[in-house]
């Protein structure tokens, strides 16, 4: 009889397991985790020094329902073409792991549950800031710019760069100077971080009927708009040294690592045009080194005395 019920037991164990990843899956969590990089550091700035730990884990957990909430509506709203996609065929509402009305409820759940959760432990600026974010990952981008315009991953990106705002609202409760300079970094950074990535999946944009930037362009013209928006990101970080008066730390790492991001787009696109083997994916890797190594930089420059 003990051999008769444990297969079961371990059985729904294993179900649980499949489950609890797939609500996970939903979130994107690697999404998730690059926004929290960004949001420490900001509130460190914002603080002008360590920020009270309960406020610092309320806006992360905050932040990360809200990015959750969004990459849910996101999976909901794309699951059609996410069934086209190589990339994207693992997902929980391809594989079946969920239905669609338990993505949509999870989804809302996160959403409300992430505005409520800043509203009450930090403050409504950044429940507010937490609902625009969302609204604009899930309207302005899914479901108004996606699947029309080249151009959807630019102005789609502004929802990856408020949790920059949500950060420094939370500590302030208000908005300056320095928290838009690095949204603007994160908006300048969005469209080389990932038009590379869609440069590797050309053919799984195109199938889906996505106008990806490498879709309706060739790889010389989409590695020229990569060059052009790392300058401009390298040139925006460096604004924050006098609008913020950010110290040498910060500057060294900010001239050092802008360098090598701004080479590495170089020869993505010297490849490009020689028409040799291109390798996208390390611009994409290499772009998440950078803004994280970049955000770092800000989180400890505040804490040196130089």
């Amino acid at each position: 009889m003990d051999v008769a019920v444990e297969p079961r037991t371990t059985s729904g164990h294993r179900s649980l397991r499949r489950t609890l990843s797939a609500y996970i899956a939903l979130t994107k969590p690697r999404v998730v985790e690059l926004l929290l990089v960004v949001t420490a550091p900001t509130m460190i700035l914002a603080a002008e020094g360590i920020p009270g730990l309960w406020l610092v884990l309320a806006t992360l957990v905050g932040g990360s329902l809200s990015a959750g909430s969004a990459g849910a509506f996101n999976c909901y709203l794309d699951r059609d073409i996410d069934r086209v996609m190589n990339r994207t065929k693992d997902r929980p509402l391809v594989t079946g792991e969920l239905t669609d009305r338990q993505a949509l409820v999870f989804a809302w759940a996160l959403g409300v549950a992430s505005i409520a959760w800043l509203w009450v432990f930090t403050n409504w600026l950044a429940a507010a800031l937490s609902l625009a974010a969302i609204l604009l990952y899930v309207v302005f981008y899914t479901m108004v710019l996606k699947r029309r315009t080249a151009q959807n991953i630019v102005w789609g990106g502004i929802a990856g760069c408020m949790p920059v705002l949500i950060g420094w609202a939370a500590v302030t409760g208000d908005l300056s100077w320095p928290p838009f300079i690095l949204f603007a970094i994160i908006f300048l950074w969005t469209p080389p971080h990932y038009w590379p990535l869609s440069m590797k999946y050309r053919s799984d944009y195109q199938a889906a009927g996505v106008p990806m930037l490498s879709v309706v362009r060739g790889r010389a013209q989409v590695g020229l708009q990569v060059i052009l928006y790392a300058w401009a990101t390298v040139a925006c970080s460096l604004l924050l040294v006098p609008v913020a008066g950010m110290g040498l730390v910060y500057s060294a790492v900010a001239v050092v690592t802008g360098g090598w991001f701004i080479y590495e787009t170089h020869r993505l696109y010297n490849l490009a045009i020689r028409h040799e083997h291109v390798s996208p994916m390390r611009v994409f890797h290499g772009s998440i080194a950078y803004l994280t190594l970049l955000f770092v930089a800000v989180g400890v420059d505040p804490l040196l005395p130089f």
